[in-house]
């Protein structure tokens, strides 16, 4: 799969974890984007979602706020 997927998290989110972890059960490469740390990454994030909260997906030209697993699984085309 060439799906780009971006993970905008902090470090104190139990969704951010959970998202991540199911990724990586899944052998699905991601990159993760600490926004606690780097303020132009969090407005960022706000462009993309219009959210302030964590965690945030994007996968390609989809944006997927919170640990939507239903969601993630139709994008990856295994619902």
């Amino acid at each position: 799969m060439n799906l780009k997927i971006t993970v905008y998290s902090t470090p104190s989110c139990p969704w951010c974890r959970k998202v991540k972890q199911y990724f990586k059960s899944l052998g699905i490469p991601f990159k993760d984007v600490d926004v606690s740390k780097n303020p132009k990454k969090a407005e960022e994030m706000y462009r993309k979602s219009g959210q302030m909260g964590v965690p945030v997906v994007v996968m390609g030209n989809q944006v997927i706020v919170g640990f939507d697993k239903a969601k993630i699984d139709r994008i990856l085309g295994i619902s």
